[in-house]
């Protein structure tokens, strides 16, 4: 068994994520409270208690989902579940760096919570939307994006086969997401997120998380994390703190990412955190991989079975 851990993003949060295991395990709960320690935020209160809106606020989701990522992991590493491979959806890649000893806990806690805070204050006026497009080719969505002239439109990210998502002007994306359909596409759904991420329009956000970056120590990984802007896993020579910036305002590459764990011979991934979107995108990757999903006790308890 050669084990991947994937972590998820922005957009698999909810209300009252992870309850149920701050309430069953004390390590889970000393997490919580030292990410509020140090971040100031009652991340506890805001995940479990909501209310939504301010959950869904950009500077909160990131450290929630982050938190019950990094709680989740602590349980596996008691029980000597360790991966060789690792990968995160966008903010997923701090959890899957932290998974790999890149980053420390106090370490990832700041720059997250960073991240967050700069990612909602430094999107540009307008009205921004994100969507996702399902049953059209990578190429052909690519295409028609570059056919709407009237507003900015892009693929943010290559989620798996048949499924990407766009991220732009509302209008822009509305226009867009009427020729997918006329194209073919399957469906296609406007996602609950709050600005244009992982494209050109993030650029300030960018600019100012590389000053934060590159006031932390980011060590190199001690086991392999691959990373979503070329889907290749992080080399000594990367500059770590560039690739991290210039990830805000790039597409994510999930897709490649799993194909090229499961190339290098990962045969069972574990998704860690709210949801169980990543599970879903694999599948469509490989019917040959096994999966497993945490984001509750029972299938936390399921999962170190199977595992160890």
């Amino acid at each position: 068994m050669k084990i991947g851990f994937i972590f998820p993003g922005q957009g698999a949060q909810s209300v009252g994520m992870g309850k149920d295991l701050y309430e069953a395990y004390d390590e889970v709960k000393q997490v919580y409270e030292k990410v509020s320690e140090i971040s100031g935020v009652d991340i506890a209160k805001i995940t479990f208690e909501g209310p939504e809106a301010e959950l869904f606020q950009t500077k909160h989701t990131q450290l929630a989902i982050l938190t019950m990522s990094i709680a989740i992991l602590e349980i596996l590493k008691k029980n000597k579940i360790v991966p060789e491979y690792a990968a995160g959806l966008s903010l997923g890649e701090y959890s899957a760096l932290y998974c790999a000893d890149a980053f420390d806990f106090e370490t990832v806690i700041k720059v997250v919570k960073k991240r967050g805070e700069l990612m909602q204050e430094l999107v540009p006026n307008g009205d921004w939307a994100m969507a996702a497009i399902m049953g059209l080719e990578d190429e052909k969505v690519e295409e028609i994006c570059k056919t709407i002239t009237d507003g900015f439109v892009v693929p943010a990210n290559f989620n798996c086969p048949g499924q990407v998502a766009i991220s732009g002007e509302r209008n822009a994306v509305m226009l867009a997401m009427e020729k997918m359909k006329e194209a073919g596409a399957r469906k296609c759904v406007e996602l609950k997120t709050a600005g244009p991420f992982h494209t050109e329009k993030l650029q300030d956000a960018s600019n100012a998380l590389r000053e934060v970056l590159q006031a932390v120590e980011i060590k190199n990984p001690k086991i392999s994390i691959v990373k979503n802007i070329d889907a290749k896993a992080y080399s000594e020579s990367d500059d770590k703190q560039e690739i991290l910036a210039r990830h805000v305002i790039n597409p994510v590459r999930f897709s490649d990412t799993i194909k090229y764990m499961i190339a290098n011979g990962v045969d069972t991934f574990v998704e860690i955190g709210p949801g169980k979107v990543l599970t879903g995108f694999v599948k469509k990757v490989s019917k040959d991989v096994k999966l497993i999903n945490i984001n509750n006790v029972e299938t936390l308890q399921n999962a170190i079975q199977e595992l160890l």
